[in-house]
């Protein structure tokens, strides 16, 4: 795992000895939102050893805070699937990307024309603030995370064209339209990542994601990497759904936890669930392979 040593101010700084790349929900997160004791030691071990510690997560800065605040024992964030990086507690945002405005409202028109409830985010740093537009009042998702954010959400009126920059767009379908309208989409915007996820409020729905081309989990991790001077041979990626599936097939290893989609199970290794601390299996694994 080793790599050149550098010179910092002056003096002689240890080399990073590799990455470490575990998604947050579903992976990391048990079902109940809390974080497993063993893990979190895990996370400390890994740190000692003077490996980078990553969540890669679909969640907007503000939205993680909720969830765990700002006691992790990790140093960046790869945060809204990548179209943000953050250093880890100091809050540095190193970099962003987001949709033109242009982009964004030809977004809008195309999600309108397919009668889809979705989103549309405000650019990082404000990206957990979006308006909403409703076409179909049986998606109940839709609506929970509506409530969720009711203090930072309003609705979409109809002159969408004053729209500024997007962060991203999502929209809401239930599991049974995924298949159909993730190709007709792609077709139609050939020029955006489009990422398909499992709903983390639900675990049923199907969350539709569109960002800038340049954003996914795998092209913020291949940054960092490259950022922090770490081969991709000292890479361990751990994942739990379909908006993992670049960034496994990035890693040099990666795992997914038992609670993944069969898919996903029958194309990568699979550790423990969530559940039952697969994160910290696949850490050892990966340390037993390099004689840690």
């Amino acid at each position: 795992m080793n790599s050149e040593q550098k010179t910092v101010n002056g003096e002689r700084k240890e080399p990073h000895r590799g990455l470490f790349i575990t998604d947050f929900d579903g992976t990391l997160l048990r079902t109940d939102r809390t974080l497993a004791d063993k893990d979190i030691e895990t996370l400390q071990k890994l740190g000692d050893k003077n490996i980078v510690r990553v969540i890669a997560t679909g969640r907007s800065l503000y939205s993680l805070n909720r969830a765990v605040g700002s006691s992790l024992p990790i140093d960046y964030i790869i945060f809204s699937t990548g179209a943000g990086v953050m250093k880890y507690p100091e809050g540095d945002i190193l970099r962003k990307i987001h949709l033109e405005p242009e982009t964004a409202r030809n977004t809008i028109k195309t999600l309108m024309e397919e009668k889809l409830n979705f989103m549309v985010h405000r650019p990082i740093p404000d990206n957990h603030q979006f308006a909403y537009w409703c076409f179909r009042t049986d998606e109940t998702d839709f609506f929970r995370r509506i409530e969720l954010y009711k203090e930072c959400s309003w609705p979409l009126d109809g002159d969408y064209g004053g729209f500024g920059p997007a962060a991203q767009l999502l929209a809401i379908v239930s599991k049974n339209r995924v298949t159909d309208l993730l190709d007709n989409l792609r077709n139609k915007l050939p020029h955006l990542t489009i990422i398909r996820t499992t709903s983390p409020l639900d675990g049923k729905s199907t969350w539709i994601e569109f960002f800038h081309p340049e954003v996914s989990k795998s092209r913020a991790a291949d940054w960092l990497a490259a950022h922090l001077g770490i081969r991709r041979e000292n890479t361990l990626s751990v994942g739990n759904d379909y908006n993992d599936l670049d960034l496994l097939e990035w890693a040099d290893r990666r795992f997914v936890v038992d609670n993944a989609p069969q898919d996903l199970k029958d194309r990568f290794p699979v550790v423990s669930s969530n559940n039952h601390c697969g994160v910290t299996e696949a850490v050892n694994l990966w340390l037993g392979q390099k004689g840690e």
